[in-house]
């Protein structure tokens, strides 16, 4: 038979996320001018007594006398608390419920503060360990009850060791004190749990590491509110995603690997076995040699418009949804396009190099207005359409062509081919998506049938232009003006050099594939992905992935969510009733959606139910993957 367990959880930075002294001497010196000297020499003490740097018994003393503090400070830091519990231990409720009995909470802080909040967890006064308050009649705090053995250093061993349990006995905590106890012989482990603080000097002499109180759950096969630890699901960040989405990630739990330096392969594939997401821009190759590496990889989030780096069909073949930001950075794209446009019909381009060199050129020839001007649209989605409606705000006439049937946006008039708007048109935007028949889509002949004198730009893919040809017509004076921010072959880095036809050619604006980067574009696209990618983890929506069939349904309170991602053959929805039912499992809710490659189930059902039917579920033939959530 198996030894009772007992579960010792320190109460400050692990039962809650902060101090709950520190917390009491933010509320009674609020009104103090020294206020946040006196908080940095408590704060001082704190760390110095749970690193062991100072006997315990000191560090106490020490604070209570800097926080001169009364009931009514205790009364309002008690509410401030209980909105600061750990958010693993909030959503864990019912574990410390049903295992009252074998749980105790122990603090060098102390119980007037913890009662009120260990009494929500239905933690019984008795199993709490704690200081206590002396107050004097008008309820100021004058000391600390010096006769409690947990007023003084190895107080925790005491405390528990007078207990007398029968069992094994765990603690969990951030401080030092935490791990005397182990070290003392009251407990057989420690864990050093890290959710709200890290101590290098306590992980280290830790018997185990716990990021979240689900992970301590998960390692000791304890029954938990989430069905996988948080703390447990790894993000691999490249190429400078905007830091939102690292704060995102992190508030959510999870274990982020952001990444700023290049990595050789071995690294690369090092990190990106053990990651569970990744995020990444346009540089990064999502492809069948990388997939070999990502064993745990669930999804990819490609934090721009484009996929093309990414192969979506074998994502699809091994369950792995992406997601990208078709609209995030479309203002960003088309601000720079229409400035761009402006610059170039004024021949901006030359008169700024000729006042470099201190030539002044005052003239009026060969700069125009846009107003009155042909567009000219190639390709109208997110950003050829948003930008057909600016231009015309700007008095510019419309003119778009797409392969789509597209609705055309104010007074934009629909073209019927694209020969028609080469021909007819001052400016030519490109916009059309990575499809790869989309490569060389303007070469010698569609630079042949523009207008004398035309303005060209390109902010959509590198390979849709022919740059020898694009280069060519400049040279010849076909094309006036062109901006280009996208190239066929572009540096890894900026440690790469640039080489290109186009360099060092008259009335011509390069930009390094920045025409979606500005800062809120940036933002944009980090809290619209990560959040898609947040969603996919946390309930199995897939709404505006790329590549497995979108659903959007509710999460049902009560349930257990069971996700299944196949192959597209017929049966496969008829397999997973008939298990359910095999094992008498009542359906809450079911949805299934397939597009031809791959079918997604997403089934609620009752909470009780034989754990044998997950490994039912996994067999069925055609199983991409299967994950439960709860």
């Amino acid at each position: 038979m198996a030894p009772v367990k007992y579960f010792i959880i320190d109460f400050d930075s692990t039962f809650v996320t902060t101090e709950s002294l520190e917390e009491l001497a933010e509320i009674a010196l609020q009104n103090r001018k020294d206020k946040n000297q006196i908080l940095k020499k408590i704060r001082e003490l704190t760390t110095l007594g749970m690193e062991g740097k100072i006997p315990f018994e000191k560090s106490l003393s020490e604070r209570i006398k800097l926080l001169k503090a009364n009931k009514k400070h205790i009364n309002s830091a008690v509410k401030s608390l209980i909105k600061k519990i750990t958010p693993s231990i909030k959503r864990n409720r019912l574990f410390f419920k049903n295992n009252r009995e074998h749980i105790f909470i122990i603090s060098g802080g102390f119980k007037e503060i913890i009662l009120p909040i260990t009494r929500i967890f239905h933690i019984a006064d008795s199993h709490v360990l704690g200081n206590s308050f002396i107050f004097d009649k008008k309820g100021n705090i004058l000391h600390h009850d010096k006769s409690n053995p947990m007023a003084y250093r190895n107080g925790k061993v005491k405390a528990i060791k007078s207990l007398g349990l029968r069992g094994e006995i765990i603690i969990i905590g951030d401080g030092y004190t935490d791990y005397e106890v182990k070290k003392m012989g009251a407990a057989k482990h420690f864990s050093a749990f890290t959710e709200n603080i890290k101590r290098e000097t306590i992980t280290k002499k830790a018997d185990s590491i716990v990021r979240s109180f689900d992970e301590f759950l998960y390692i000791n096969r304890l029954p938990m509110s989430i069905s996988y630890p948080k703390s447990k699901i790894r993000v691999l960040l490249l190429e400078h995603i905007d830091n939102l989405s690292v704060k995102m990630f992190e508030k959510e739990g999870y274990e982020v690997d952001y990444v700023e330096k290049p990595l050789s392969d071995i690294e690369f594939f090092e990190k990106i076995s053990k990651s569970w997401i990744m995020g990444i821009r346009s540089r990064t190759q999502v492809n069948k040699e990388l997939l070999k590496y990502a064993k745990n990889l669930m999804v990819v989030g490609a934090y721009c418009i484009g996929t093309n780096q990414i192969d979506l069909a074998i994502c699809c073949d091994k369950g792995i949804a992406v997601f990208n930001a078709p609209y995030s950075n479309t203002r960003s794209v088309v601000e720079l396009v229409i400035g761009e446009i402006i610059m170039l019909q004024r021949g901006i381009m030359e008169k700024n190099r000729k006042l470099h060199q201190g030539i002044w050129d005052k003239s009026a020839r060969n700069s125009f207005e846009i107003r009155g001007k042909k567009l000219g649209i190639i390709g109208y989605g997110n950003i050829g359409s948003q930008l057909s409606v600016l231009a015309e705000s700007l008095g510019m006439e419309v003119y778009f062509y797409d392969i789509a049937d597209k609705l055309a946006l104010g007074n934009a008039k629909k073209c019927t081919s694209m020969k028609y708007v080469l021909k007819n048109c001052d400016i030519i935007s490109i916009h059309v998506d990575g499809n790869k028949n989309n490569n060389n889509l303007i070469s010698y002949n569609e630079f042949a049938s523009m207008k004398p004198g035309v303005i060209f730009l390109n902010a959509s893919r590198g390979f849709v232009v022919d740059i020898r040809a694009l280069a060519s017509a400049i040279k010849s004076g076909k094309i006036k003006g062109a901006a280009v921010d996208v190239f066929p072959e572009e540096p890894k880095d900026k440690s790469f050099p640039f080489t290109n036809e186009l360099i060092n050619l008259p009335n011509v604006i390069l930009t390094p594939h920045v025409a979606g980067s500005t800062e809120e574009a940036q933002k944009n696209i980090a809290e619209y992905v990560t959040t898609k990618i947040i969603d996919y983890i946390n309930t199995g929506q897939t709404m505006m992935s790329v590549n497995i069939p979108n659903i959007n349904q509710p999460k049902l309170s009560n349930t257990h969510r069971l996700l299944h991602l196949h192959e597209n053959v017929p049966g496969i929805l008829a397999q997973i009733n008939k298990v359910l039912a095999d094992y008498k499992i009542n359906i809450e809710g079911q949805y299934l959606k397939t597009n031809e490659n791959i079918g997604y189930v997403i089934t609620d059902v009752n909470k009780k139910y034989d754990k044998k039917i997950l490994q039912a579920l996994k067999q069925i033939k055609h199983t991409i993957r299967f994950r439960i959530l709860y």
